[in-house]
């Protein structure tokens, strides 16, 4: 079975971040999307969507930082069912988001985030289910096509080895923006 979930709308709240005993980030929030449409009788109608949402790792961190109540994002994940006894010891759930991947929609001088908010999306890492492990996806540049005229030419030549896309760390305060 298939389960995508994409929102775009306004954070009702500030991010939630808390860390788990591995170290792990997880941050929590709610996104509020709106739906407006016309009745038969040419009456205008809004409808509002409330939904809770989860983060995990280094992405709940940028989310975190950049981020505050009634910035604009993209989410992208998976509905899932949270299930849980209540203090009365009543069996209660609810549908979230665990967000796989986001986006910043505001502009900078939307952000309420001191403007420092970068443009992009971000893919979050996958999480791991113990004694699992998910396969690396690696960079594969294109493959070019050599045209008949050169073949002549590089038959002596070493074969091209495909560039290796370099891994940067960067730190905030090199950020321009």
């Amino acid at each position: 079975m298939y389960n995508k979930v994409i929102m775009i709308g306004n954070l009702t709240r500030d991010i939630e971040l808390k860390y788990i005993p591995s170290g792990a980030a997880i941050a929590k929030s709610a996104i509020a999307t709106s739906h407006k449409y016309k009745t038969q009788t040419g009456e205008q109608k809004e409808e509002v969507c409330f939904l809770d949402f989860n983060v995990f790792g280094k992405s709940a961190e940028i989310l975190n930082q950049y981020v505050r109540k009634g910035s604009k994002v993209m989410l992208e994940g998976r509905l899932v069912l949270e299930q849980w006894t209540d203090q009365n010891g009543a069996n209660r759930s609810k549908h979230s988001l665990r967000v796989e991947t986001f986006k910043f929609l505001d502009s900078k001088s939307d952000n309420p985030a001191n403007n420092q908010m970068p443009q992009g999306n971000y893919n979050a890492p996958q999480m791991q289910q113990p004694m699992q492990q998910q396969p690396q996806q690696q960079y594969q540049a294109p493959q070019m096509q050599q045209q008949p005229a050169y073949n002549n030419m590089q038959q002596n030549q070493p074969p091209v080895q495909p560039q290796q896309i370099p891994e940067i760390n960067i730190d905030e305060d090199e950020i321009p923006f």
